[in-house]
């Protein structure tokens, strides 16, 4: 390997207990994948830092996909530290992303963590078909993320209208997991008489922009929740359920949207991981860890730059001219691409792995309210 593979492979080889032979095979893959910015294994085998021949390199790649078991807690452990999210309290967002290859369906149910505009991803699941997840799925992420961190760190899950059923919020309370689900215009509740209808018709007259929040807790699929209300700029009716707190409930579910931004830079915006040609769901999921790591690796990066070096420029309409995460990419690939003239910009990015991130107060609810 080459320098600047040998100290990646000693930062990640603290962290992962994997054998040398996985942990030069990740590091290769690595470095590849911020070289030809595509998931597509063949084109990261063009980069992947080894003599072998072409179609010895790919073959390499594709064993360790499928062959090779990953303890996915601890990448998620790993990825907590980096962002420094073992103290206070985090919002939770969780959402699918899905396309199909051919025949095949890649349907990922994912959990991440809001932070600064963005979501962190922590665990997921390829669900292996089409369609909504079903509760006992998401309960099997949610179960994942408290065994490994504890619910204080959960300030709640935030989730899509997909993300509802009687079991799903009992589950939370039981749990007492405060939530803020959205729901659909034609969910049946009980309005102030105690009588089902669409819920729709307890928002009737909102106009753009105005808000309503239902002071009382109305029943919801056996589960009695507070509801609050807006009609958007483009006239849709957003409705969100929260056991909690109704009165911010509208601005903390609008975080959510931050998962999007994830699933972006995973796919056409980032690493394109639509060009997979990967289809085992236990491949699909192992091959996340790879763009995982990818994604924190980058984004640090590009917190670091604009914070140290550089600061992003604003547009006219106050938004950064590029994304921490596109920032960090390109560093990091620039410098790989010029390693020998830029060897100490790439210890820089380096460093972003070295050290665990200082916790950050806009990780959890300060971020929000």
């Amino acid at each position: 390997m080459s320098q600047a593979a040998t100290e990646l492979y000693d930062i990640l080889s603290q962290n992962l207990e994997w054998n040398r032979a996985r942990i030069t095979c990740f590091v290769c893959m690595l470095m590849a994948l911020f070289s030809v910015k595509t998931i597509n294994l063949k084109a990261i085998a063009t980069e992947f830092d080894s003599d072998a021949k072409m179609n010895s390199r790919y073959k390499r790649i594709q064993r360790f996909f499928r062959l090779f078991k990953i303890d996915f807690d601890v990448i998620a452990g790993l990825i907590f530290r980096w962002f420094g999210l073992s103290t206070g309290s985090h919002y939770l967002i969780i959402d699918r992303t899905n396309w199909k290859l051919g025949k095949k369906n890649i349907n990922v149910l994912m959990l991440s963590v809001a932070y600064h505009g963005i979501a962190i991803p922590i665990f997921w699941k390829n669900l292996g078909r089409a369609g909504n997840s079903i509760t006992a799925q998401r309960i099997e992420l949610m179960n994942k993320f408290i065994d490994k961190f504890g619910t204080a760190c959960i300030s709640g899950p935030l989730g899509d209208r997909e993300f509802i059923g009687k079991d799903w919020f009992n589950y939370l309370m039981e749990n007492k997991i405060p939530f803020y689900i959205r729901i659909k215009e034609n969910a049946l509740v009980t309005n102030s008489r105690g009588k089902d209808v669409a819920v729709r018709q307890l928002f009737r007259g909102l106009k753009r922009g105005e808000i309503k929040i239902l002071r009382k807790k109305r029943n919801i699929g056996n589960a009695l929740l507070f509801l609050s209300a807006t009609l958007d700029e483009a006239g849709k009716l957003k409705i969100i359920a929260t056991d909690t707190d109704p009165i911010n409930a509208l601005k903390i579910f609008a975080v959510r949207q931050e998962i999007e931004t994830l699933f972006g830079c995973l796919k056409t915006r980032g690493f394109r991981f639509e060009d997979t040609h990967v289809t085992h769901t236990d491949r699909i999921d192992r091959l996340l860890v790879l763009l995982a790591i990818g994604f924190c690796w980058a984004y640090k990066t590009g917190e670091w730059i604009h914070e140290n070096l550089a600061r992003i420029k604003l547009k006219s309409h106050g938004r950064r001219e590029v994304s921490m995460f596109r920032y960090g990419l390109d560093f990091i690939r620039d410098t790989i691409s010029k390693i020998e003239r830029r060897y100490k910009d790439f210890e820089i990015c380096l460093d972003q792995l070295r050290q665990p991130q200082k916790p950050s107060c806009l990780a959890g609810k300060e971020a929000v309210l």
